[in-house]
């Protein structure tokens, strides 16, 4: 063999220009598979995204009898997972039914739509619309218009309103703005339990609400319901009469007597009395009538707040 035949073509020797060709097509097509590949791992996953999203009866198994009477097996742990979120679904699937319903009604997106029973004309309103389309009646679908910005909030704010609860505060929100109804809630929230909110807990606390309440539009939720609440706890307070009642009266001028005798005195004055116990009360030495005092205010402030919880229920 000569040394031509063993010639490998190491070195710097061109390469020939068809096998450049060769490795420029070999590169293209291999990006062009990595390509096609990203894209189809991404369209997998937006897939799957999606499905997950996808609300569905498919999501939620099967009624099953107990697998047995004591704690829960995993696979019952994930059946029940699974029927929770369907049933959380269904307490925001309202709300966003509702804010649907006054998007199509506000832009009137039913106009070309052929009424289903009289098809050479078109829907004017949505009161037609949503019956005979949607087979939704007229007083529900104002009920989700007026509440499904209420609800949205709430739901933001890790709330769970349904539409009953909602529909007791969308009037403070005609009366006042959205944050003063959101405040109601959370104001019934705070008091009894985010778990114990009821439409009937709801009623009772806008009833009470005084008909010249002035609320500032500029304050946020949390300062409006400590408003609303002050406002409530006063007006179950029983009002602060500044004259003595007469029994108490009566007692004062009994051991008035009673120390004019301890005294050898003909009669103590009242005035003389009310100054004693004002010394005595301001005393920073002897503090037992300041305590006496403090003791029967704190008595009189629990019953008070006691009263203003009995009204909210």
């Amino acid at each position: 063999m000569t040394e031509k035949q063993f010639d490998l073509g190491w070195g710097d020797e061109e390469e020939p220009e068809h096998a450049a060709d060769t490795l420029t097509v070999v590169d293209t097509t291999r990006d062009a598979q990595r390509q096609q590949n990203q894209a189809t791992l991404i369209a997998e996953h937006v897939a799957a995204a999606v499905e997950e999203a996808r609300p569905g009866l498919h999501k939620i198994p099967d009624p099953v009898e107990p697998a047995g009477e004591g704690a829960l097996t995993d696979e019952e742990k994930q059946r029940y997972a699974d029927c929770l979120e369907g049933v959380d679904l269904g307490n925001t699937a309202w709300f966003i039914q509702g804010k649907a319903l006054d998007t199509i009604a506000t832009g009137r997106l039913f106009r070309d739509t052929p009424h289903k029973l009289e098809p050479h004309r078109t829907y004017e309103t949505i009161e037609e619309w949503a019956p005979l389309e949607k087979g939704i009646s007229v007083g529900q679908c104002s009920k989700l218009r007026a509440g499904w910005e209420i609800g949205e909030v709430l739901a933001a704010r890790g709330f769970q309103a349904n539409p009953g609860q909602v529909r007791e505060i969308v009037p403070v929100r005609n009366a006042f703005n959205l944050n003063a109804a959101i405040a109601v809630y959370v104001l019934v929230a705070d008091t009894w339990g985010k778990d114990k909110v009821t439409a009937e807990r709801l009623r009772n606390t806008v009833k009470m609400l005084p008909g010249d309440l002035k609320l500032d539009e500029d304050d946020d939720v949390d300062a409006l319901a400590k408003t609303i609440k002050g406002v409530l706890v006063e007006e179950a307070q029983p009002a602060v009469s500044r004259a003595i009642p007469p029994a108490v009266t009566r007692a004062v001028d009994q051991t008035a007597i009673k120390i004019a005798d301890a005294l050898n005195r003909p009669r103590i004055p009242r005035s003389e009395v009310t100054l004693r116990l004002m010394e005595a009360f301001a005393d920073p030495k002897d503090t037992t009538v300041y305590e006496a005092v403090l003791d029967r205010m704190k008595k009189a402030e629990k019953e008070a707040q006691k009263a203003a919880r009995k009204a909210l229920e």
